[in-house]
């Protein structure tokens, strides 16, 4: 049974926005695993894998055959730095997404850099 079901137009936006919102594609740049990516803050990384995702990752692989499994939040240390350096480089935006789904921080980036 859902815990929560959008029960108007506005509500399902807000879901929507919240779940989906300025999520960008991302291949890790050691096996090729593509996951979906959004970073609320610098210290928030939010990492949407799939199926084919997790059956791509070398590391995640490795973690599988220990003796003792992988965790199921532990996350790929490649993963990681292939998103640190989509970071530095643009590619993935950091800050909150407004209502138009743009970024609060880029938004406000851009407003300091206009004046």
């Amino acid at each position: 049974m859902p815990y929560i079901v959008p029960s108007s137009a506005e509500t399902l936006a807000d879901q929507l926005l919240y779940t989906h919102g300025m999520l960008v594609d991302v291949t890790c740049r050691t096996c090729s695993a593509d996951v979906q990516v959004k970073k609320n803050s610098q210290h928030h990384t939010s990492i949407q894998w799939n199926t084919a995702a997790v059956a791509t990752c070398v590391v995640f692989a490795e973690m599988d055959r220990a003796p003792q499994g992988r965790a199921v939040h532990v996350a790929c240390p490649r993963l990681v730095e292939t998103i640190e350096a989509a970071v530095r480089e643009g590619h993935v935006p950091v800050g909150a997404a407004g209502p138009d789904g743009v970024s609060v921080d880029a938004a406000d980036r851009a407003e300091v850099t206009d004046e």
